[in-house]
């Protein structure tokens, strides 16, 4: 599938960077350094605009590593980017660290899966099928 980008920044197109990786990699397009203190979240932008088709919408998820090695995540995640979406594609990054974090300009800071979304209709009713799980809540499963 092709999809049509802008980029305004000097990075290279977001990439996957193995052969069967479902996400790509998006980048921080920033001027200078950014500090994200502990508990901080801050917007960063990436210099890209894009054209999804009609059906599909990009995800933004967290980068693992930066996770698991910095604490780093994004507060909004999965982030949705819809069909009809045009800004630039900006990441709410947060810092559940207890150690201030720096973006530098080109980092990989989060990554984007593209994936096909249904549109559904509602069909009200007065009852719906017994399932074993029942009304069992959240954590209903586990113990």
């Amino acid at each position: 599938m092709k999809i049509k980008v802008i980029n305004h920044s000097a990075h290279e197109l977001p990439k996957y960077e193995t052969a069967h990786a479902a996400g790509l990699d998006l980048r921080a397009h920033i001027g200078e350094p950014v500090m994200i203190g502990p508990l901080q979240r801050v917007l960063i932008p990436t210099g890209l605009h894009i054209e999804l088709p009609v059906g599909y919408e990009a995800q933004i998820r967290p980068r693992s590593g930066l996770a698991y090695k910095h604490g780093i995540s994004i507060v909004n995640t999965p982030g949705t980017i819809d069909a009809d979406y045009r800004g630039e594609i900006k990441v709410l990054l947060v810092n559940l660290s207890d150690t201030a974090f720096v973006v530098n300009n080109g980092e990989r800071i989060a990554q984007m899966v593209v994936a096909r979304h249904e549109t559904i209709s509602w069909e009200p009713v007065a009852e719906l099928e017994d399932t074993a799980r029942g009304t069992g809540g959240y954590g209903h499963t586990g113990k």
